[in-house]
């Protein structure tokens, strides 16, 4: 498929942007006139309540060829059983570490919804608190399909193969070592560029997803609000046999359009489609000594009830100087009151330099030990402590407050690593009291 080039983005993070792809379409003096320009209906598209703090509303109102009443009735969808919403209860959780293989490319032809397969969930999407992780792997556009997930927004971390997302107010290309995020109840289809794909996907049930706070670092560093692109509106005005699928409170259902629902024509508000470049990030790490806590890169975090403890943070551990002195330079052991759920975009992870492989994932919930691998230890008790770049790597992590529960497909499917945790049993014994300081 040939790569567009006409896709153009607007700029600031949770900005109240504003977009018409006609002169004039966009209404000046009011949201809901009377009348509005072109023949087109007002919608107001709101993803968080009416009454949420100014800082925190997220709406937006559209400007469509129709409205989105117009169409037909839901009828179940069971075409994807593999796709999971929290609570699971196939499985009880389990403190065991985990680690999987990469989700194998389909030999089917397999869009990228009924490509989606869950691996761990946690919470509850009903009562809008937690967040479910998904592995997509497909090789065909949605053509004449649409999808929405009233479940929660989508973090899609692409890992193999460009997406370009067509979604209500606009187009997003995103490609490995990008991310994008698609708001609770935006409609969306997804094409191929690479003619397959693949990757993860964190759908988060809480609050929307924002900007970290920078507390003592100050007014830069972290991801930048300059830094993230928002569409510019684009319609379609197309009739004929359309699929709209829908996500709702766990269970798929579907039904028939006349029409193509990507019919914005213009829009104005807080509450839309973004993308981030992860290169992008400004990393903040130790110039001194000690390995800091991974919180240093979150990228994006959404807050549960507990202040300072997420529902959900996005983290990422992209190329970066190492120049601690006296420190065991990679990630310590530790246990974590957190659950860790991690990914491998492209490179290696300097914890785990065997087995972890891009398209590869891990699990270790709260409390469960985890840490580098025998021969790691050695290596890094071992190295000489000068500057290092740690080149070509970015892997990431979905951590939450909630534990973590896998689904059958994770633990009974070929691609889990039923002998990960033999990774530290090369650890020895060192202890000598006899061995002073």
């Amino acid at each position: 498929m040939t790569i567009p080039d006409d896709l153009e983005y607007q700029t600031g993070f949770g900005n109240e942007h504003e977009t018409e792809a006609l002169p004039g379409a966009l209404p000046k003096a009011c949201f809901s006139p009377q009348k509005v320009a072109y023949g087109l209906y007002a919608e107001q598209f709101s993803s968080t309540a009416f009454t949420a703090p100014k800082h925190q509303n997220r709406r937006t109102w559209t400007y469509r060829i129709r409205p989105s009443v117009v169409q037909g009735e839901y009828l179940p969808w069971n075409q994807n059983p593999l796709l999971k919403t929290a609570p699971l209860d196939d499985l009880p959780p389990t403190p065991a570490q985990l680690r999987w293989d990469p989700l194998p490319m389909p030999d089917q032809p397999t869009d990228f919804i009924s490509g989606l397969t869950t691996i761990a969930a946690n919470g509850d999407a009903r009562s809008q608190l937690g967040s479910a992780i998904h592995l997509y792997a497909a090789n065909q556009n949605m053509e004449k399909r649409f999808f929405y997930n009233a479940d929660g927004e989508l973090l899609m971390v692409p890992q193999d193969g460009e997406l370009l997302i067509f979604t209500e107010l606009g187009k997003l290309q995103v490609s490995p070592g990008e991310i994008a995020v698609i708001p609770r109840g935006m409609k969306f289809r997804i094409d191929l560029l690479s003619g397959q794909a693949r990757g993860y996907i964190c759908e988060n049930y809480g609050a929307p997803l924002h900007l970290p706070e920078r507390g003592p670092v100050g007014a830069n560093g972290f991801a930048n609000d300059r830094d993230f692109q928002y569409p510019v509106a684009w319609y379609e005005d197309e009739e004929g046999d359309f699929e709209l699928l829908c996500k709702f409170s766990g269970h798929l259902y579907a039904c028939e359009l006349n029409h193509s629902p990507l019919d914005v024509v213009a829009w104005v508000g807080t509450s839309a489609p973004y993308k981030y470049d992860l290169s992008r990030f400004n990393v903040i790490n130790t110039v001194s000594y000690d390995h800091p806590d991974p919180s240093i890169f979150t990228v994006l975090t959404s807050q549960s009830d507990t202040p300072g403890v997420a529902n959900l943070d996005f983290v990422i551990f992209p190329p970066r100087w190492m120049v601690a002195e006296n420190t065991f330079r990679p990630p310590w052991y530790h246990r974590n009151i957190m659950s860790e759920f991690m990914g491998l975009v492209h490179g290696v992870y300097d914890a785990k330099e065997k087995g972890f492989v891009p398209g590869g994932s891990s699990l270790h919930n709260c409390m469960s030990p985890h840490g580098p691998e025998a021969e790691v230890f050695k290596k890094a008790s071992e190295a000489d402590l000068k500057p290092v770049r740690y080149e070509n790597t970015l892997a990431f992590m979905f951590e939450s407050r909630y534990v973590y529960v896998p689904s059958q497909f994770a633990m009974d499917s070929d691609i889990r690593q039923k002998d990960y945790i033999k990774c530290w049993s090369g650890l020895q014994k060192h202890f000598d009291p006899a061995l002073k300081p």
